[in-house]
């Protein structure tokens, strides 16, 4: 091993705490993950955070640790960044509905994240396993790019069981139709450009009918049930903090924004896996691989406060039954996500070469200890750490976020190069 930088001290702690992987093959043995087992413990979350979407070498990884975690420690959730209510079907197909070539037409609408592959290894598991694995989406909307795949089986809902309230939420459908969009890079730019009377309409209407959902509840059950209510429930929650996001970008596109406004999105996510914990019942353990939203410190762009991350409100919820695991590479190529309105998904991709890690970062840390493809317990290494010291920043992209590196994950799986999946749609 090359000695570590004099610049560098963290270097030592890091080689210390680490141990080789040998796999990135998913089908492969999964003995060398078994030290995963320490970091992770008895926690009934165990999120996985990527530094960017569309990498092969993380795809991959994602992959051999669910398999991992489904196996061998009995995980029995996968949680996506992936619309709650469009998470529902996905979870029907994972079961043994429909066909195996279902999966691509209820997915062709969406960004290509990496939930495809995941999904068809749960469907091939659930069919021979005694306790299957359940998928749950999380997020709002279409990424929050429209609300109608949330609206639309409320407007189902309300026409069975209160339809004198059905022509509210279709007029919110209306105006929600007229800006839709694959994203919320797409829908978002869209939304400013509708007339602001009809940005108030449909942000009162989505009010007006979620307090009226609160306040009716025990008609609504008596109606319908119990399940069917909290899920139509959520739906228009998921729609009211889509609807609030819209402002939320808006407002950082004109720099005129309040600080940490677009966190309305991880705070929703976060109550969506609490909601998906409680559902499932006792036992329940989720693994939720995700982007930068996992990490457990709020997050910020050269010192300016900018997110309040699902992780931070799970830590907080959750304490020690939460570990955030981080994904990362030293060298290669990420994907940057550029806005582009005329792009499929609102964002154009582009593949940019990394540059040198910077010193203070995570990813300088496994350089100058000579560390290739492995795993690291954080924890053991910030409590062996002279004050707690350690790096303060992590890779984003090809950007990086400015975070106690040491508080904000448990542990955290280095590659030593990164590529960009050669499938992206631009």
């Amino acid at each position: 091993m090359p000695a570590s930088s004099p610049r560098n001290p963290f270097a030592d702690l890091l080689r210390a705490h680490a141990v080789p992987l040998t796999h990135l093959d998913p089908a492969a043995p999964l003995d060398d993950l078994e030290p995963l087992r320490d970091i992770i413990g008895d926690a009934r979350v165990v999120a996985l955070g990527e530094n960017s979407h569309f990498i092969t070498e993380f795809s991959l990884l994602r992959r051999r640790i669910l398999r991992f975690l489904a196996e061998r420690c009995g995980f029995t959730v996968l949680a996506f960044e992936y619309g709650f209510s469009e998470g529902f079907p996905l979870d029907a197909w994972a079961q043994g509905q429909g066909t195996d070539d279902d999966l691509d037409a209820q997915l062709a609408a969406a960004i290509p994240v990496g939930v495809a592959e995941p999904l068809r290894w749960l469907r091939r598991h659930n069919a021979t396993a005694d306790v299957p694995v359940r998928f749950a989406g999380i997020d709002v909307p279409a990424a929050g790019g429209s609300l109608l795949p949330a609206l639309t089986p409320v407007a189902g809902y309300l026409r069975r069981i209160d339809p004198e309230t059905l022509p509210l939420v279709q007029q919110a459908m209306r105006i929600a139709e007229s800006f839709a969009g694959a994203s919320a890079a797409s829908a978002a730019p869209a939304w400013t450009r509708l007339a602001a009377a009809e940005q108030d309409a449909l942000s009162a209407i989505l009010m007006r009918l979620l307090i009226r959902f609160r306040a009716v509840e025990v008609l609504y059950v008596s109606r319908s049930d119990r399940r069917s209510y909290e899920i139509a429930l959520r739906r228009i929650e998921a729609a009211c903090h889509a609807d609030y996001g819209f402002r939320a970008m808006a407002g950082l596109y004109a720099g005129t924004g309040l600080t940490a406004d677009t966190s309305a999105r991880d705070v929703y996510m976060a109550g969506s896996v609490l909601w998906h914990l409680e559902r499932f019942g006792p036992g329940t353990r989720i693994v939720l691989p995700h982007n930068a939203h996992i990490q457990k410190t709020p997050v910020s762009f050269d010192g300016h406060l900018t997110g309040l991350p699902m992780g931070q409100h799970l830590h907080r919820c959750l304490a020690d039954d939460y570990v955030a695991l981080a994904l990362t590479s030293i060298t290669g190529h990420t994907a940057d996500m550029r806005p582009d309105e005329n792009a499929r998904f609102g964002f154009a991709i582009d593949n940019a070469e990394l540059e040198p890690p910077e010193q203070g970062s995570i990813e300088a840390a496994f350089a100058d200890a000579g560390l290739g493809l492995s795993m690291a317990d954080l924890r053991r290494a910030g409590a062996e750490s002279s004050g707690g010291a350690g790096p303060d920043r992590i890779r984003i992209q090809s950007a990086y976020v400015h975070a106690p590196v040491l508080d904000a994950f448990d542990g955290i799986v280095n590659t030593p190069v990164s590529t960009v999946a050669g499938d992206i749609e631009n």
